[in-house]
């Protein structure tokens, strides 16, 4: 018997207010819904919320750590300098402000309202964009990066 390959669809979470969770998804990262089952809701970039209380059903047990520090969900943004002057607009809760790691990607990291981590950062492209803006070759920021030449050279011409 042959087996079918699977494909990822989403990232299910659960969330105790599934409302709040709803507009807090829409206003702090842009996501829109494309589903809502009432207990279940699937937003726009994979991202499936689900009632605490129906998930508890689903796997047979009330036994859930929300925020457990295990795992995040990872968004990337052309421009991170807006996107961390939006957070200020919210309550938020971080894990981290912004940070930059030494390949020179920026990243925030914050939780949501249950506790799940998200983590927002710099696209790879617009990290190599910045390097070279700031004067380094294309040699330099592979080198300044820790990532293959080509890459480098392959994200500067489809920005052209």
């Amino acid at each position: 018997m042959e087996v079918k390959t699977l494909k990822y669809t989403g990232t299910l979470i659960a969330v105790k207010n599934i409302e709040k969770s709803k507009q807090f998804y829409h206003d702090v990262l842009g996501l829109d819904v494309m589903a809502d089952f009432g207990a279940n809701v699937t937003l726009t970039g994979g991202v499936v919320l689900q009632t605490l209380e129906t998930w508890q059903s689903f796997i047979h047990t009330n036994d859930v750590t929300l925020k457990s520090n295990a795992g995040e969900l990872y968004f990337e943004t052309e421009d991170m300098d807006v996107f961390y002057k939006h957070l200020e607009s919210f309550d938020i809760n971080y894990v981290h402000e912004l940070h930059e790691h030494p390949w020179g990607q920026r990243v925030v990291r914050f939780y949501d309202l249950d506790g799940h981590i998200i983590e927002a950062a710099e696209k790879l492209d617009a990290v190599i964009a910045r390097f070279v803006a700031q004067g380094l070759s294309p040699e330099e920021t592979a080198v300044r990066m820790g990532i293959p030449l080509d890459f480098v050279v392959s994200s500067l011409s489809e920005a052209k």
